[in-house]
């Protein structure tokens, strides 16, 4: 066992290195009476004669054992006013709220008692709440993790500090084991009270703790230390990957009304890791993150990007969102998107027309003699104003278009030409056509134009048509 000396200079590193030991601040320790708790307040107490801090104890009642409770409470209340530490405390009444809501106990409990302890913080200006959870707390929780099935995320076990509604949660302790605490509050004749609940094999936490942890110590006795020593690391590489992840998504996914949209190319060339991630990444924008993020939900997904054919791939992943896959673009969100249907007209003269179907415009320019337009720019054609019948018509596609597409002889069904094109079908209904009053199509922006009204030597004016877009 180390000697106390050694791991309370190790805490006072990092909370120096973590910047809420220093001289004015102030922080919230929340107590329960156990020996942990005790241990560190004991602790935090001695730090603040050296670099003087404002200390408060904070401690939540919850009931659940009556006489017990109210004398783990007392015991806080006698030695905080020993210490000359201030304390905030609360009776929750957690049994008659049970009772009454139906809630799960100890979710209920944990909600209660976070919201006591951020009404603490607030009201003595402090934006840091320590608790006592310490190195065998993390072994437990990465075993029972496993057990119950997790990610590298979840390997990480409790997190070393956490932000919660402008918040910071701090455990200084979670490098220290239960015997260091126990052995430090003897040494200092730090008193503490023994949860008997603790020795309850009804909550799972405890019968990890006291039936399966001591079987596994017989193959590695110091399972516990390897357990934390592994959160540390899974932490760091999860820390890495969500970096990645997050650098991912700003760079190749893109808002599309409620949901995303992201190129399958893209999404492919990534390491498996990383799609993971990116697809909970996703879905953690929708309404209820915890119920879209079962493995086998996102392992579905995974399949359907990543998969050859077929070209379209519908897939209903729950709570209203759906994946739609064609070709190479995906959209994952809400529901499926409305069929856009609109016509706007542009008579001889007009500079621009509005398309909020598309979230684009066109706009018009009548310039005088022969230009060809930008080269390359599938997004701008050029016709011979003069061979074009106004007004003209600015629609969504209708069934049974036919074009005489440029360069080709003989017309082309307008669907057709999407397929070879491999447009999603989500956008056909949403890409605008240039029509004239014969009814001719011009031009399919970002398509083919027609053969209709060339521009010459001759064309005494030129008709320039662009095609924007917001993205």
């Amino acid at each position: 066992m180390r000697r106390h000396k050694d791991w309370t200079e190790d805490i006072k590193a990092q909370a120096k290195e973590q910047g809420w030991w220093r001289a004015g601040s102030a922080v919230i320790a929340a107590v329960s009476g156990g020996p942990d708790s005790m241990a560190l307040l004991h602790l935090l107490k001695e730090m603040a004669k050296t670099e003087p801090m404002r200390l408060v104890a904070a401690h939540a009642n919850h009931q659940f054992r009556g006489e017990e409770s109210d004398a783990e409470a007392e015991l806080v209340r006698r030695t905080a006013a020993e210490w000359g530490i201030p304390l905030e405390t609360a009776s929750l009444g957690m049994p008659q709220y049970i009772e009454e809501t139906g809630e799960n106990a100890q979710s209920a409990a944990r909600e209660k008692r976070y919201a006591f302890l951020r009404e603490a913080a607030r009201k003595h200006g402090s934006p840091y709440v320590l608790t006592a959870h310490h190195a065998d707390d993390q072994a437990e929780t990465v075993l029972m993790r496993v057990i119950r099935g997790t990610g590298v995320g979840g390997l990480a076990g409790i997190p070393n500090r956490r932000r919660e509604d402008r918040l910071e949660l701090i455990r200084p302790l979670l490098r220290i084991t239960k015997c260091e605490l126990l052995d430090y509050c003897k040494r200092n004749g730090v008193p503490y009270a023994v949860d008997s609940s603790n020795a309850d094999r009804h909550y799972f936490r405890n019968a990890v703790r006291l039936d399966l942890i001591p079987v596994l110590e017989r193959y590695n006795p110091r399972l516990k230390e390897s357990l934390a020593r592994l959160a540390d690391m899974a932490a760091a590489d999860d820390d890495y990957m969500e970096e990645q992840a997050a650098r991912v998504f700003r760079e190749a996914v893109t808002p599309s009304g409620d949901g995303f949209r992201l190129e399958r190319r893209r999404f492919r060339g990534l390491h498996v890791a990383l799609q993971r991630r990116l697809i909970k990444l996703i879905l953690n924008c929708s309404a209820n993150p915890r119920q879209m993020l079962d493995f086998r939900q996102v392992e579905e997904m995974l399949e359907a990007l990543s998969q050859e054919s077929p070209a379209s791939v519908r897939l209903d992943i729950g709570d209203g969102w759906t994946l739609i896959r064609e070709y190479d673009e995906t959209y994952i969100g809400p529901g499926q998107l409305e069929t856009a249907h609109f016509a706007y007209s542009a008579d001889e003269g007009t500079s621009e027309v509005a398309i909020p179907e598309t979230g684009g415009r066109i706009r018009l320019e009548w310039l005088d003699g022969a230009v060809h337009g930008a080269s390359g720019s599938r997004n701008e054609a050029c016709f011979d104003a003069d061979e074009v019948r106004y007004p003209l018509l600015i629609r969504s596609r209708m069934t049974g278009d036919t074009m005489r597409p440029y360069g080709l002889n003989g017309t082309k069904k307008v669907q057709d030409m999407f397929v070879d094109a491999k447009v999603p079908r989500s956008k056909r209904d949403r890409l605008p056509l240039l029509a004239d009053a014969d009814g001719r199509l011009l031009w399919i922006p970002g398509l083919r134009r027609s053969d209709h009204a060339l521009v010459l030597e001759a064309t005494r004016t030129t008709l320039r048509v662009t095609y924007e877009t917001e993205n």
